[in-house]
């Protein structure tokens, strides 16, 4: 006779205590972001928050919590198109913190090595350093796997169930399902959503997590090599026959136990030699061994982003255009620089210096009486891609680069 397995049945007297719910204040408050569809703002919230707190808490406490639609803006994609982000209110924000801090630790107990995103002391790199493991091991067979709207497609019913198999807390479970149908605000019209995560919300990336544990566990029990970081999937194999039968074990669990939908055109199965993306990186091999880059798609994001913040006719001056590109270059950089990329970190220095530049004189590639060489750009503290990876190595810094 097997063990029953224990579950979770009062956790709702721990997600309202106070000390919690300032725990997840600071932590939305870190996260910063702008307010939902009551226009409350963090520094407003911040400036009443002993009430906020405190009436958040009663509300818990005596069941009567309701969270609002999340407000949808649109952010521009590096391709032309835009996607969609929700943006609940910072007092939803605080309430699933609260929450996510009593689950993580519950769920991080059965989560599997396989997956690393949205996990604590787990990163992109981690993942990325894994995948470059399995590539020397030998395993140069590569099932690329793209859900389709992953986020936007979950099935609720199922993730309730899932939760439910650590968690018989019917409170806990009705909030969380309250989040899941609170609805999506945009142009002053409330869409109700039957199905997905809540766009947008601190705990979706936790319930994400939860509904493809299923797909780690079948996969890891079958002993397939899968790396996972949210829901940016590769499945490393030794031959193309092992390949295929991972795409027909992937294709059954995440569309048939799952429900959710494979894109036909990018859920491939390829050779390193031919290359593979995973996590904004290129892996490609050649004679030389096995190479990553960042893909096309990554550097025309980070370029979409300095050319909106190098526009020319702002009213910035050039400090405060170099302050404003100077977070996007080190971040970027600092992902991408354990990468093969000192060429591509050079030539991307120089774009980024004649757009900077460009703001002011205006005209790609001019000096004019303004005198704005890269060296002056230098001094004025502008960042340099390549001055990361001197930084890191010991590389011989490009002319004018900042390090």
């Amino acid at each position: 006779m097997g063990v029953k397995k224990l579950k979770y049945h009062s956790l709702i007297d721990k997600v309202y205590t106070r000390p919690n719910l300032y725990v997840a204040w600071e932590k939305v408050k870190a996260n910063k972001g702008s307010g939902g569809i009551d226009g409350v703002t963090i520094e407003e919230f911040d400036r009443d928050i002993g009430n906020n707190i405190e009436e958040i808490h009663r509300l818990l406490y005596e069941d009567k919590y309701e969270p609002l639609p999340v407000r949808r803006v649109w952010i521009p994609k590096g391709n032309g198109k835009e996607r969609p982000l929700g943006i609940p209110v910072i007092r939803d924000r605080v309430v699933q913190q609260a929450i996510a801090n009593k689950l993580q630790p519950i769920f991080e107990k059965k989560f599997l090595e396989c997956s690393y995103g949205f996990r604590p002391g787990r990163s992109a790199h981690d993942a990325i350093r894994k995948v470059d493991e399995y590539l020397k091991e030998g395993n140069e067979w590569v099932v690329e796997v793209d859900i389709e709207k992953y986020f936007d497609t979950v099935n609720q019913e199922l993730l309730m169930k899932l939760v439910n198999e650590e968690v018989a807390d019917g409170r806990v479970l009705r909030l969380i399902e309250k989040f899941l149908r609170s609805g999506v605000m945009e142009e002053a019209k409330v869409e109700y959503q039957v199905s997905g995560t809540p766009q947008g919300g601190v705990i979706s990336p936790l319930l994400a997590n939860i509904y493809l544990h299923e797909f780690d566990r079948k996969m890891t029990d079958e002993g397939y090599k899968t790396v996972r970081y949210a829901d940016d999937v590769v499945t490393m194999c030794r031959s193309k026959q092992e390949a295929e039968e991972a795409f027909k074990r992937i294709k059954g669990i995440l569309e048939g136990d799952l429900k959710l939908k494979l894109s036909q055109e990018k859920t491939i199965i390829t050779h390193v030699s031919k290359g593979f993306e995973f996590l904004g990186h290129r892996f490609v091999s050649n004679r030389d061994g096995n190479w990553k880059m960042p893909r096309k798609k990554a550097i025309e994001s980070f370029k979409g982003k300095i050319r909106w913040l190098t526009r020319r006719q702002q009213p910035e001056s050039m400090s405060q255009i170099i302050a404003n590109v100077n977070p996007v270059i080190r971040g970027w950089g600092n992902y991408f620089k354990h990468s093969n990329c000192k060429s591509l970190f050079g030539s991307l220095d120089l774009w980024v210096n004649n757009r900077v530049r460009a703001c002011k004189v205006k005209g790609w590639g001019k000096v004019t009486r303004l005198n704005i060489t890269n060296k002056k750009l230098m001094k004025m503290g502008l960042s340099s891609l390549y001055g990361l990876l001197y930084r890191q190595t010991g590389l011989t810094p490009c002319k004018g680069a900042t390090v």
